[in-house]
């Protein structure tokens, strides 16, 4: 059924998608124009019905007052309603298609609106601030199955990157990002400190004690070699002699060597120390030493780069990776998903830690919605004058169209409620 006033809002000025709520709202929108269609044919027939038997019958001044208000009531809001979206009746009249015609100064405003009332830093902090995002966040992760489902994702990425990645853009990689900065890399100084770092506080006293057990160890298990070679050098004098010079020899350096381990304040074990210190103070302040370490760099790189190590570095790393993820107990992913958990338990149990993470968070917001609130306002001003002008309506009259309706509707019955409250004041009157 069609009316001479219909805007045009049948099946086909609504294609169906594939979304389900707008489906629902295309329907909902309309019944609710043809509601609103029933209730203005409804009101031109009571006006003709009236027309026709008021001379019969007087009463009918009143619903004939009714309808014909409420008529024009419904008619103009129709006009209203439909001069929003579209020209009614196909017209070009002035001021119709009200949204069509001005798309792109609503696209501006719309923007506008959302930079200076959303994409505020007060606004945006003040509903962040009260929101403590590092608890949630270490609650979450805490959870073994979110850990496990990052590490999941973490490691389906990696394993992707690594397919992406081929030989020229791993060399681009070394050439423009680690090897500049291993050419002004102070090797010597780098090594002096981790050598500080190695005997402070003693720690390297274990690794000699270890050092001089496997020297001994040696010593035991090539005793024949020893003696092989010391007679190879002295031909001259009994072989007797020279097993006894040799056993005597092997076992005061291994009674030494035991003294050495046993004792911390043992002569050897400060020589060796005092050596170390002279050796870490010379490699980090040594011109010399800093001219080897920088000439071995540069042989260091010069090798890798014309050894086809690229290529050898790529292949390894991706077959380790693919075949480590590849298996159902991943150690990779183990390890990631490991390393979130104790992650989220560790920020859940530090208050000063949330507290930073937190002040972080908010200083990050401010300065992004600071830096960028001007772009995202004019990404949402060209997205919606890049959109077309009939999409750009249909979409807002799925969104408002039910209430305008009800507009249509309540101008109808308001129409007519003041239409027989006219006819009552002429009456009035004229009595």
């Amino acid at each position: 059924m069609s009316f001479p006033f219909d805007d045009g809002g049948g099946e086909s000025a609504w294609p169906g998608t594939a979304n389900a709520r707008e489906d629902r709202k295309a329907m909902g929108l309309k019944r609710m124009r043809q509601t609103a269609m029933c209730l203005l044919a409804f009101m031109i027939a009571l006006l003709f019905a009236c027309v026709a038997w008021q001379a019969d019958h007087s009463w009918l001044a009143w619903p004939r007052a009714f309808g014909e208000a409420g008529t024009i009531g419904a008619i103009a809001d129709w006009y209203a309603v439909v001069a929003l979206f579209r020209h009614p009746l196909g017209l070009r009249i002035p001021h119709t298609a009200i949204i069509p015609q001005n798309q792109q100064r609503i696209a501006e405003s719309l923007g506008s609106f959302v930079e200076e009332n959303f994409l505020t830093p007060e606004l945006i902090i003040g509903r962040l601030s009260g929101h403590d995002a590092a608890q949630a966040l270490a609650q979450w992760l805490a959870h073994p199955a979110n850990s496990s489902g990052v590490a999941d994702i973490v490691s389906d990425a990696v394993a992707g990157l690594l397919e992406g990645i081929d030989e020229a853009d791993l060399q681009w990689f070394f050439d423009r990002l680690v090897i500049p900065q291993l050419r002004t890399l102070d090797v010597s100084r780098v090594a002096g400190d981790i050598l500080k770092i190695l005997t402070e506080g003693e720690r390297h006293q274990p690794w000699l004690v270890h050092g001089l057990e496997a020297f001994e160890k040696w010593l035991t298990a090539n005793v024949d070699m020893i003696k092989a070679k010391f007679s190879e050098t002295s031909r001259y004098t009994p072989a007797p002699l020279d097993d006894y010079i040799v056993r005597k020899f092997i076992d005061g350096i291994i009674a030494l060597l035991h003294e050495a381990a046993a004792s911390p304040d043992h002569a050897l074990r400060r020589q060796f120390d005092e050596t170390l210190q002279t050796l870490t103070e010379r490699l980090q302040t040594s011109a010399v030493h800093r001219r080897i370490g920088r000439s071995l760099m540069r042989d260091c790189i010069r090798h890798f780069r014309h050894a086809d190590y690229y290529r050898v570095l790529l292949e390894r790393l991706r077959m380790r990776v693919t075949a480590d993820l590849g298996r159902e107990q991943s150690a990779v992913r183990d390890a990631l998903a490991n390393m979130l958990a104790s992650l989220g338990k560790r920020i859940s149990r530090e208050p000063a830690i949330r507290n930073k993470l937190n002040a972080w968070w908010l200083a990050l917001a401010r300065e992004l919605v600071v830096r960028y609130r001007r772009q995202l306002s004019a990404l949402i001003t060209e997205v919606v004058k890049g959109w077309n002008a009939g999409e750009v309506s249909q979409k807002i009259e799925a969104e408002i169209g039910r209430d305008l309706q009800y507009v249509r509707i309540n101008g109808t019955f308001v129409g007519g409620l003041v239409g027989v409250l006219l006819h009552a004041a002429t009456l009035a009157v004229m009595r």
